[in-house]
C-alpha cells in the first residue's frame, strides 16, 4: 500500500511570483562605557630552601588577598588560578643541583568600582614581588548594550528589505526568518596597548602614602548581525 500523496504544494526557497522572498542582513555597532574591569595579580617568592620558599609564598598571597577583599563590594569576583613551585636546577660538574626554588601564584579579581580599581592597583603594585596586569575592560553578558545592538540589527534589516521592496514598487508583507548570526561581540580583551596597563615588584609603602592610579575606563564596542527574511507583494515591473 503506498502512501497518499501530499495535497500541500512544496514550498519554494524563492517564493512565488506573487509572494517573492527577500533575504538582508542587519548589523548594528555600538559603543557603551565598560560595567566591569579585571585585573591579573601574580604573587612570587623565590629561596634557596623550598620550605622558607612557600612559607614567604604563602605570607604574600595572604596580603593579597586580605587586601582585595578589605574592598569589600567594590571587588564582585575574586579567583585563584595557577599556583606553582618550580626548582631550578643548576648543572655543574657530574651531579644535578637545586640552585633556588621559584613559587607563583596567579589571582584575578573583577571590579566594578573604578574609582576603587585605581588605588588598589597601586596598593597591590608596592607590595613584594606583586606583579599587577591589566585592566581588562568589559562589559556584562546581560548588558542593556547587547539589547540594544540587537534591537538596532533588527531595525536596520527592516529598513534595509523595506527600501529594496520599495525600489520594485512593493512592500513587505511579512517576516520569515530571523537568524542570529553572532549578533554579541563585546570583546573584553584590548589590542595591545591600547587597554593594557602592568605594574610590577615595588617595595612595601604605606597605604595613605600610595597615590590612586588614574584610569580612563576604554569604551567597548557591542557589535550585531541578523539574517532576515521576508515576503513581499508582488513587485510593479
Amino acid at each position: 500500500m503506498t502512501d497518499a500523496p501530499d495535497p500541500r504544494p512544496a514550498a519554494l526557497p524563492y517564493g512565488t511570483p506573487d509572494a517573492p522572498r527577500l533575504a538582508v542582513r542587519g548589523e548594528a555597532r555600538i559603543e557603551a562605557d565598560p560595567e566591569i574591569a579585571r585585573i591579573d595579580i601574580t604573587v612570587q617568592a623565590r629561596g634557596t630552601d623550598r620550605t622558607a620558599t612557600l612559607k614567604d609564598l604563602t605570607h604574600r598571597n595572604d596580603q593579597v588577598l586580605t587586601l582585595v577583599k578589605s574592598y569589600g563590594d567594590a571587588v564582585e569576583k575574586l579567583d585563584t588560578g595557577a599556583f606553582s613551585v618550580t626548582p631550578e636546577i643548576t648543572a655543574k660538574g657530574r651531579h644535578e643541583r637545586v640552585r633556588a626554588y621559584h613559587g607563583r601564584v596567579r589571582i584575578t579579581a573583577t571590579l566594578a568600582d573604578f574609582t576603587a580599581l585605581g588605588e588598589l592597583t597601586t596598593r597591590l603594585a608596592d607590595l613584594d614581588l606583586t606583579r599587577v596586569e591589566g585592566p581588562w575592560w568589559a562589559l556584562r553578558p546581560d548588558s542593556p548594550a547587547h539589547r540594544e545592538a540587537r534591537r538596532q540589527a533588527v531595525h536596520e534589516a527592516v529598513q534595509r528589505a523595506r527600501e529594496y521592496a520599495e525600489a520594485l514598487g512593493a512592500r513587505l508583507d511579512a517576516v520569515l526568518e530571523l537568524a542570529d548570526t553572532g549578533a554579541d561581540d563585546a570583546t573584553p580583551m584590548p589590542p595591545p596597548g591600547a587597554m593594557y596597563r602592568s605594574v610590577a615588584y615595588g617595595g612595601a609603602a604605606a597605604a595613605e602614602s600610595t597615590p590612586a592610579l588614574d584610569l580612563e575606563p576604554a569604551r567597548q564596542e557591542v557589535y550585531a548581525q541578523i539574517n532576515a527574511r521576508f515576503t513581499m507583494t508582488r513587485p510593479t515591473l
